[in-house]
Parts: C-alpha cells; structure tokens; sequence
C-alpha cells in the first residue's frame, strides 16, 4: 500500500513511472529495435566484392561441383557417333586394343593427376578445343583475338578463314609446337584450358575459326607465367611466332586478364576436376594413355611414394591424436602397410 506505483492507487489506469524512468525505457527500446532490424551484420567480403551479373559459383572455371564445358559438347558428337554405330552394327573400340591388368601383370599409365603425361594431356586439350570451335552456339568475338586483325604471321590470311573449322590435327600441331619450344609442363596445358573456359564465360564470347590461334596463345602465355616458377617472357614468344611484336603481345595479355577480371586462381579441385574430365574425353574418344607394365624399378618407385605418404599421414594423424587425447574411449587408426612385390 506505501507503494506510490501500485495497481490500487488507480484501478483505472496502468502505473506510470517517473520521467527519468519512462525516457530511458523509450530510448532502450528504440536501440533494441535497431539492434534487431540492422544488426551488427557484417557483410561476406565475397558477397561485397562479387558483382551481381556474375555469378561465379556456376561458372566450371571457378567450382569444382559445375561440369565441364567441353565435356557437355563432346556428347553431342559422341551420341551421333553411337547412334550411326548402332545403325551400322560397327563396334567403336575393339576389346583387344585396351590392356587390362591379370594377377601375374600389371599395367600402369604414367599419368596421374599430380604429374600427368605431356603428350597425352595435351592431345585431350586440343580436342576439348576441338570440339569448343565444332559445337559453338554462335561466333561471337572480339577485334584483339581476331587473326585476320592482328595476324600471327606474314602469310596471307584466306578468305575463309573465319568459315572453315580446323581439324584436331592443326590444333594439336599448333599447341604442341609452343609447349615443345617453351619448355612447358602438363600441368599447364590443364590451367591453360581453365582460363579458356573461363574466358568464354566471363567475356560471353566463342572460340571460332577466326580467333582459336590468338585465344589459345593468350591462355597458354597466362598460364605460363602463373603456373610455373620460371616463366618465359613474352619477347620468347615473339622468338617462337617470328611475325609477332611484342607490343602486340602485351596488349592481348593486358586484355585477357581484364576480362577475365584478374581472376587467375586455380584451386586444387577445380584442376583435379579438368583432369578427370580429360580422362574421360580420352576415353571417350578411344585416345589411351601410354600403358606401361608393372616392373620391380618401377614398383620400387611407388613403394617409396607411398611410405612418404604413409609418414606424411602418420604426423598427421598423431597431431589429432594429441588435439583429441581428452576424449574417453579414443581408439587410433590403424594403417595397413601395402606390400607390392
């Protein structure tokens, strides 16, 4: 009843605070309000930086999950090829042309995703090229990357260039030609592949007969330079392709990085994801990778790959063990040692 705030002061009415009181519940209640309206959110710097007409996470250059563009091509090619084949009861690959492993032999290819075969890598490379330029939806270009522009040699462009599709052959030989002079890996004839598709999505653009040889140097002269540790210059190319300035080299490579946004980061699974699809282009198409067998030189090779990383794979898992070591029952992982004779 001493209570000057109490409900039977007034029936009437709710109990009224003080002013002080009421002013400071008010201004409480307005900052929760903005508390839980804007927040302390920050924003993702991804989500900030990444413009919205680019959505990278569905670009196959950029996410491990999203398939291959010139994987999807090549199955146009190749379900015509089975349907004729099924028509005229002709058997695509015959059974004794692939080699299969017994329990007296074994065969081994030397191309693995860390140190893929050159020759074989690059032959897969210039067919997903291949059927980029067969199975275009469009010719869409630009001036930097025509040929008939800005030619790669003095000999006089044909009339039709921009009409006639190169074979297989003339891209391999064209490839083969900078990668042999230049001294460079497998590896990088994948990256150089990435950053073409890569191209093509980010410029909205296609690889046609008029600009295959300026966009494939492109690529292979960026990729070069990130991939390896001494790359060449591009006064070396100028030494391979004898009619180019190195001016106009400059240029080509100061407009492939602008459009593709100077984005030249590989990650690990999007490369691993281009080789296995490369395997599958080859298998596909009946291209093998070298098969070799199984000696004692080369079964000691491996044995000595996989002891270091069997010890690799030991520090590590004795890291976790000392992380973990509070946990009850913990039981450690055993690993069976392979013996290869």
């Amino acid at each position: 009843m001493g209570n000057t705030i109490a409900c039977c002061v007034s029936p009437e009415r709710s109990p009224t605070l003080p002013r002080q009181l009421a002013d400071r519940q008010e201004d409480y209640q307005i900052s929760t309000n903005v508390r839980e309206n804007t927040g302390p959110y920050l924003q993702h710097i991804s989500d900030r930086e990444e413009p919205d007409e680019v959505a990278q996470e569905s670009h196959p250059s950029n996410h491990a999950r999203v398939s291959t563009i010139f994987l999807s091509k090549s199955q146009t090619d190749l379900q015509d090829k089975r349907k004729s084949n099924h028509i005229n009861h002709v058997s695509h690959t015959s059974p004794l042309s692939k080699k299969y492993s017994s329990c007296s032999t074994i065969f081994i290819d030397d191309s693995t995703v860390s140190q893929p075969n050159l020759k074989s890598t690059i032959k897969c490379v210039t067919l997903a090229i291949y059927y980029h330029i067969k199975n275009r939806d469009s010719d869409r270009s630009l001036d930097i990357f025509d040929e008939k522009m800005h030619p790669l040699s003095r000999e006089q462009v044909p009339g039709d260039y921009s009409r006639t599709d190169p074979e297989h052959k003339l891209i391999y030989r064209f490839v083969r030609t900078l990668f042999s002079a230049a001294q460079l890996t497998a590896e990088c004839a994948i990256v150089t592949l990435v950053y073409l598709e890569r191209l093509l999505t980010y410029a909205e653009m296609d690889i046609c007969p008029c600009n295959w040889k300026r966009i494939v140097l492109g690529a292979i002269l960026l990729a070069s330079k990130v991939w390896d540790d001494q790359a060449v210059w591009n006064v070396d190319y100028c030494q391979i392709l004898k009619d180019i300035t190195v001016e106009d080299m400059n240029e080509m490579e100061r407009q492939f990085l602008e459009l593709l946004q100077f984005n030249i980061n590989v990650p690990a699974s999007v490369y691993a994801k281009y080789y296995f699809d490369l395997r599958s282009l080859a298998d596909d198409n009946n291209l093998r990778f070298p098969m070799e067998t199984l000696g004692n030189e080369r079964a000691q090779k491996l044995e000595a790959i996989s002891r270091l990383c069997e010890d690799k794979y030991k520090d590590r898992s004795r890291a976790a063990m000392r992380r973990s070591f509070s946990a009850d029952n913990l039981v450690g992982i055993r690993c069976s040692n392979a013996v290869l004779s």
